[in-house]
């Protein structure tokens, strides 16, 4: 098992459709000791989804929106173990009005609010668990949707804000490289989640990328994500930081759609 006596932080994790449940089943697979934080309304998904796991981890009360709630986790965290070895960052949204053709016209506010929970979120849990991490070194993932190079139907704000968070990896890669903590992202393809369903036109992607993708792809598979994200947890990739690996069947790398096999 590769992640036998490591403690994880997942965040994120929603319901049992979330890639958040996926990498948690994995992990526990895989040996590791879980924790999960939720907030708000969705704390009561996160509890009903977190008794399909065995055990059953605890939930922690997170909004990364708010600065008294990441030092209280963090404090939290502190109580219960001596070290974090793992962190999960499964975290994003953006109001309707940054998505779905509104690109133009998105207010700044919630605009904001995409960027904020989306990206710098991802920096915000660095620094709170820094004091956790690093005497002894570990990894920390977040999840990606690739868009450094493409603007993709409906996504508007969102993609921005994804495009933000592969700048963030990068350079919390260079400032925590000194105490040996590897940052990546999992650039996953279109899975269908419960965020993913509010996302306008999510439904035109299946179709295109699975002719596209020279290894398939499906929706409702989060398995690969999972292992993935659980790899990039462990010691065998001790080597690897700043980086976005893909887990989207290939798609990203065709430059035309395929043609028929034969």
């Amino acid at each position: 098992m590769i992640l036998e006596g490591k403690r994880v932080l997942i965040a994120g994790m929603s319901d049992r459709r979330s890639i958040g449940f996926s990498i948690a089943q994995e992990a526990q697979r895989q040996g590791a000791e879980i924790l999960l934080t939720s907030f708000g309304r969705m704390m009561s998904i996160t509890q009903m989804t977190a008794k399909k796991l065995d055990p059953v981890p605890e939930i922690l009360e997170m909004d990364v929106q708010k600065p008294s709630d990441m030092a209280s986790a963090a404090k939290q965290v502190g109580e219960r173990w001596d070290r974090i070895d793992g962190i999960v960052h499964s975290v994003a949204f953006a109001p309707q009005d940054a998505l779905g053709g509104q690109f133009l016209t998105a207010p700044w506010e919630s605009v904001a609010t995409a960027v904020q929970v989306s990206a710098f979120s991802f920096k915000e849990m660095a620094r709170v668990f820094l004091p956790l991490m690093k005497e002894h070194g570990g990894s920390m993932v977040t999840l990606d949707f690739d868009n450094s190079t493409t603007a993709w139907p409906k996504y508007d704000w969102m993609g921005v804000s994804k495009a933000a968070l592969e700048s963030v990896t990068r350079y919390l890669a260079r400032d925590l490289g000194r105490y040996k903590i590897r940052v990546n992202a999992v650039c996953a393809g279109p899975l269908a989640t419960l965020a993913a369903s509010g996302i306008p036109g999510f439904k035109d992607f299946e179709e295109v990328w699975e002719k596209r993708a020279p290894l398939g792809w499906s929706l409702q598979d989060k398995s690969p994500v999972g292992r993935a994200v659980c790899v990039l947890l462990s010691d065998y990739l001790d080597m690897t930081t700043g980086e976005l690996v893909h887990v989207d069947g290939g798609y990203h790398a065709m430059g035309a759609e395929l043609p028929p096999a034969d």
